[in-house]
């Protein structure tokens, strides 16, 4: 199979690239410096000529092209997240939930998914939340916790706040198998959907398994029950990867 995947100079695009040429596949990306997204008729000609089976789309672009670029391929997935939900009602999110963010980045994310619907009429959107990665730069909670103990001195964690969390490998496997045998809807994909894990404990554990010296200090400073739940997916609980997690 031969997949497009956006955004490899970002996060989680290059763990979705590793699993699918470890499947086997073969991955193009999309080079902004040759192909100019504002420019639809050389965009479209680049991408004919690629002849691509499938199309993930993980990189930040607006919501037009993202409905564009839906509507180029059916086998299309759509990497959302768990901001598109605010965390007043809480939760845990339902994939049939309505969308209420306030914040810029997830009403930027919830427009993409609606152009995404409008544009295909069987897209795959999979919203995740925050990931964990033993390298990765970017939004990686490790990398995150890291910065804030050497700004701060310590790591500042809500025991009010349950978050939607996953480690990367897990799910560019799940990302990758919505490709190869596609589901089409909204998929929530949360390694903590159903442990619930407290902010604080995930801390704790990530520093035991990484060996990092935190100072984890727990507050209430953020609440939020923010687990995404429902759907066909499901990824590997958090205690799987966390064998340090345990309950206060």
């Amino acid at each position: 199979m031969r997949i497009l995947i956006t955004g490899l100079n970002g996060t989680l695009a290059p763990r979705l690239a590793e699993a699918a040429r470890a499947a086997g596949h073969q991955v193009i990306g999309w080079d902004r410096t040759a192909v100019n997204l504002d420019d639809e008729k050389l965009s479209a000609a680049w991408l004919s000529a690629q002849s691509v089976d499938a199309i993930a789309h993980l990189g930040m672009a607006s919501a037009r092209f993202a409905g564009w670029l839906a509507s180029r391929c059916p086998n299309f997935l759509f990497t959302s997240t768990v901001m598109v939900f605010d965390h007043e009602p809480d939760g845990p999110h339902d994939v049939a939930d309505a969308r209420n963010a306030k914040d810029e980045y997830g009403r930027y994310k919830a427009e993409c998914e609606d152009a995404v619907l409008l544009a295909n009429e069987r897209p795959v959107i999979a919203r995740i939340g925050w990931q964990i990665d033993a390298t990765r730069p970017g939004n990686n909670m490790l990398t995150t916790l890291d910065e804030w103990q050497k700004r701060d001195g310590h790591v500042a964690a809500s025991r009010a706040w349950t978050p939607a969390c996953s480690f990367m490998t897990d799910t560019a496997a799940a990302l990758l198998a919505l490709i190869e045998r596609p589901l089409p809807g909204v998929h929530h994909l949360d390694s903590n959907s159903e442990e619930g894990w407290r902010f604080d404990e995930v801390a704790r554990a990530l520093a035991i398994e990484f060996g990092r010296d935190w100072q984890v200090q727990a507050d209430e400073g953020y609440r939020h029950d923010q687990r995404l739940i429902g759907g066909v997916s499901r990824l590997p609980p958090l205690s799987a990867r966390l064998p340090g997690l345990t309950r206060d």
